[in-house]
């Protein structure tokens, strides 16, 4: 496969900060532009990206900056480097899907149906499983970190980044509410796939529905410490959430 189009003219690439962002370093906006390609399959698994003189030469930056991004995709699982071999991308099993900037780098661009899918069968997994949890070891403290999420989400709403940052706090407290150390380290993880899944459907059109009732009746039922109600209401919030971007998706292809 031919090298994926990376040339541009972006000062993120003659600069030592990404303009996203004060103190983003060269190396994570070329981690970001390579990640990207990666995961919207302008790279494929087997190909050989392009050397690292190549590649500083075409993008203008140091062969340092391209080696340190190197390292950042090495670590995420998404490529090898081999002597005289050159760095290929790894098969997608390998790839450490569930790291938050990997998703990042999935919803950049347009992610396939199965994968999004994956996402929400792996919340509805966890997330009711959690919200059992939460229900019968949640102290006052958990609940008004729920309670003030769920005011910020109704304040800024969801089509905001405040209103965003929200949302993942809510599902946050109900993993910490779990007191289960094991269900703690997916908090970044599922607070990511929340965010982005939450963005990607509002791409094409508004939310087909107002989401924030269905966190309600999640925070009811975990704060009279019914288990049973609270698992149900996170398995309704998931499956509504997984349809509202199933429709999204099928409008952006329409």
């Amino acid at each position: 496969m031919p090298d994926a189009d990376l040339t541009t003219t972006d000062a993120n690439f003659k600069s030592g900060d990404d303009a996203r962002g004060p103190g983003r370093r060269l190396h994570g906006a070329i981690a970001h532009k390579l990640g990207t390609a990666i995961l919207s399959g302008k790279y494929a698994p087997g190909d050989i990206l392009s050397g690292e003189v190549a590649f500083a030469e075409e993008l203008q930056v140091s062969r340092s900056a391209y080696r340190e991004a190197i390292q950042v995709l090495t670590a995420k699982g998404l490529v090898a480097s081999r002597p005289k071999a050159g760095t290929r991308v790894l098969p997608r099993d390998r790839w450490n899907l569930l790291d938050p900037e990997v998703l990042g780098w999935a919803f950049a661009g347009e992610p396939d149906i199965e994968f999004v899918r994956s996402l929400f069968e792996l919340r509805a997994i966890v997330e009711p499983a959690a919200a059992r949890l939460a229900a019968q070891r949640r102290d006052k403290a958990d609940l008004k970190a729920m309670k003030d999420a769920l005011a910020a989400m109704r304040r800024h709403t969801l089509t905001t980044e405040a209103g965003r940052t929200a949302d993942r706090d809510f599902h946050n407290a109900i993993l910490q509410a779990t007191r289960n150390d094991a269900l703690l380290t997916l908090s970044a993880s599922i607070g990511a796939a929340v965010n982005w899944t939450t963005q990607f459907k509002q791409r094409a059109r508004a939310l087909p529905r107002n989401p924030i009732p269905d966190h309600v009746k999640v925070y009811d039922a975990i704060a009279a410490g019914d288990p049973v109600a609270a698992a149900e209401a996170m398995n309704v919030l998931v499956d509504m959430a997984l349809e509202d971007t199933r429709s999204s998706m099928e409008d952006r292809q329409g």
